[in-house]
């Protein structure tokens, strides 16, 4: 009985990396077919030729620190993939049945903004993580933030922190106070929901858990959190 069972549980676990195989295969198609079409060197000339695009020197590094905080907290000491919140994601998601979490480093984000769909699948998971790789091979960590934050989605039409800061705020992006950088930090995460224009109050509760984030890494004290929410802001257009 007890070879029978070590055979059966051989067997799926066989058939289990079959499986695996073949989506990942899939997904590497995927990510060659991308790469080919256009190379990590071309993408980011043709990105930073943008009239929009800001460098990371004209953000504030309260606002770079808010986004570390709340999106990536390792970015800078994993690499293209974080092993431990890949393999809670992955938890979460066995627990639920349901693709809940995906574990993207930000890189994995960039990897999605510039060259696939927001769509949530495991294939475009997979072509993520192998786009994610060859992006970290020809960008160092810097650059990788500068070019994730000149690529995310803001919500009503804004593409990018520069639009974005200048839309929602009218000014440039070097300007914003703390209050507002904590905002905006938060808004790409679902922009439909958190476009501060739209939904103010919505923006304003994700700006909390933001500040939470960075209490809880220390990057701020919890005094600096209660002065931050009551600085003035300009008035969101």
């Amino acid at each position: 009985m007890k070879k029978v069972i070590i055979r059966i549980i051989l067997v799926v676990f066989l058939i289990m990396a079959f499986i695996c195989s073949i989506f990942i295969y899939k997904g590497y198609k995927i990510y060659k077919s991308a790469l080919d079409e256009i190379s990590v060197a071309e993408k980011v000339a043709e990105l930073k030729a943008d009239e929009d695009y800001v460098e990371l020197k004209d953000m504030p590094k309260f606002y770079l620190d808010a986004v570390i905080a709340v999106e990536d907290r390792r970015f800078y000491s994993h690499g293209a993939i974080d092993p431990i919140a890949l393999a809670r994601a992955v938890w979460v998601n066995i627990k639920s049945f349901e693709l809940r979490e995906g574990g993207s480093t930000i890189t994995q984000q960039l990897a999605k903004n510039i060259y696939f769909t927001q769509e949530k699948s495991a294939l475009r998971k997979i072509s993520e993580m192998f786009m994610a790789c060859e992006i970290e091979k020809n960008c160092d960590k810097d650059l990788i933030l500068e070019l994730y934050l000149n690529t995310s989605y803001f919500g009503s039409g804004y593409d990018g922190i520069g639009e974005a800061s200048r839309g929602y705020l009218g000014k440039e992006p070097i300007d914003m106070t703390r209050n507002e950088s904590s905002m905006l930090a938060g808004v790409p995460n679902a922009p439909s929901a958190y476009a501060p224009d739209e939904h103010l109050d919505l923006a304003q509760q994700r700006q909390i858990q933001v500040l939470d984030k960075m209490v809880k890494y220390e990057f701020i004290t919890e005094a600096e959190k209660q002065e931050i929410l009551q600085e003035e802001n300009a008035a969101v257009k």
